[in-house]
């Protein structure tokens, strides 16, 4: 697979295989991630990496909390604009209602679209959970950096046979991934990578 055709066939998958994923296969995909372009090579960027009984741990405290009513813990940044203006906003909700529609949610189900929302939460079944988070002292320049990490982290997955979705969504939860991942303060949460075997 060459640079074109890897970027042509990335695609945020929301199925996967329970098949584990290699540890040196992992290993090896942030190692070569790492050649990403990143100003005075600053490298800002840290990925904790769970599997296994860690991740089940981390999907079982979640799912404890959404069952309890909490939907989130908030995030650190803006994952959208608050004041989002077209043509973004009809873009966002387009793809919106495109993904619900694959899943076969309607748009006035209400519940349909939370349960959806939830899989997010659960990897959408990936053995693999990547974590990133940026030094808070980091700049716009620096979140380029890590922007083009996990970019080269979802290409070389594919190399490998893998498929990846990111999910934002993850950094709604960074209190709890913040405590299980003994992440220092001076730390934020970016985001989380689904990884593992697309479920076809």
């Amino acid at each position: 697979m060459n640079v074109t055709e890897a970027v042509n066939a990335r695609k945020s998958v929301r199925a996967f295989l329970p098949k584990p994923v290699p540890e040196e296969t992992v290993r090896q995909i942030l190692i070569d991630a790492a050649r990403a372009p990143s100003g005075g090579n600053l490298q800002p960027w840290k990925t904790y990496v769970m599997a296994g009984a860690a991740r089940d741990e981390l999907l079982r405290r979640v799912r404890e909390q959404w069952e309890a009513g909490n939907f989130g813990e908030g995030t650190e940044y803006d994952i959208y604009p608050k004041d989002l203006k077209e043509p973004y906003t009809a873009r966002r909700r387009e793809v919106g209602y495109m993904l619900y529609e694959l899943a076969g949610v309607t748009r006035d189900d209400k519940a349909g679209r939370i349960k959806q929302m939830f899989r997010n939460y659960e990897l959408f079944d990936a053995p693999v959970c990547l974590i990133f988070t940026i030094d808070r002292q980091m700049g716009l320049g620096q979140w380029a950096d890590l922007g083009m990490y996990i970019q080269n982290v979802m290409l070389l997955a594919l190399d490998h046979g893998l498929a990846t979705c990111p999910q934002e969504a993850w950094a709604n939860w960074y209190k709890t991934l913040t405590e299980m991942l003994s992440i220092p303060d001076e730390e934020m949460v970016f985001c989380g990578v689904a990884l593992g075997y697309e479920d076809t």
